[in-house]
């Protein structure tokens, strides 16, 4: 009934090496991998052996190579990668209509799962995100911000609201980090209101401070002629 498989080949097995070190976290998004040669050294295999798993890497998003510069990772899972090329091509007001979906429901569920270890962090975070606000370090800011929103995903208790989320990780962190540039961006920083929330358990509060957030920082992109159009910088922007 059933043909008998073949056995993987050695590209195969490198290129679900290199996954795993990508996936696992060792080697992070935005960072360049060993040069070749080292690679054929530590991995023990041919140029072409590695060539055709890097290739593998890069058809499906995992990996860009740039000419004279290297190959860099991009994305940290499939998920992450088809994701992210998808919204590439949406606009701002997409993006915070997502985000807005997410983050409703994880504060939600936080009200009636959150820890007080998870609670404490909140408020940490929180007090990062005032202190940075004004400083040069705009990934200060930007790293505090997304890990409070990760909090709040991981005491939502819900493993594939948390992979989404993660998936997302590298948009819907330049979309934080715009949103920091618009006028009266000091709205709700660090957003007190929602951890408050959580803090008492009252999900429709909660589900409120985010609704009021997202309407904030969605009211100067709504004023465009034509939101659509308004694409979601890309990488390095």
């Amino acid at each position: 009934m059933f043909e008998k498989l073949e056995k993987q080949t050695l590209s195969g097995r490198v290129y679900t090496q290199l996954q795993r070190l990508i996936t696992g976290g060792e080697w992070e998004i935005g960072s360049r991998i060993p040069r070749e040669a080292d690679l054929m050294e530590q991995l023990g295999v041919s140029r072409n052996t590695l060539r055709e798993a890097i290739r593998g890497l890069v058809q499906v998003g995992l990996l860009e190579t740039r000419q004279g510069d290297g190959t860099f990772v991009t994305a940290s899972s499939e998920l992450s990668a088809i994701l992210n090329k998808r919204m590439s091509r949406s606009s701002v007001i997409e993006g915070l209509e997502l985000q807005h979906a997410l983050d409703r429901e994880a504060a939600a569920l936080a009200c009636r799962r959150r820890t007080d270890a998870e609670l404490e962090q909140m408020d940490y975070y929180s007090r990062l995100c005032r202190e940075n606000i004004d400083g040069p370090n705009h990934d200060a800011y930007k790293d505090a911000d997304w890990n409070l929103h990760l909090t709040v995903m991981k005491a939502s208790r819900n493993q594939l609201l948390l992979d989404l989320y993660e998936s997302l990780f590298e948009k819907l962190q330049i979309s934080i980090l715009f949103n920091r540039f618009i006028p009266d961006s000091r709205y709700d920083i660090g957003h007190p209101a929602l951890i408050a929330a959580i803090r008492d358990r009252d999900a429709e509060r909660a589900m409120q401070a985010v609704d009021d957030y997202i309407a904030h920082f969605k009211a100067p992109h709504e004023e465009t002629d034509d939101p659509a159009n308004v694409n979601l910088p890309r990488n390095g922007a």
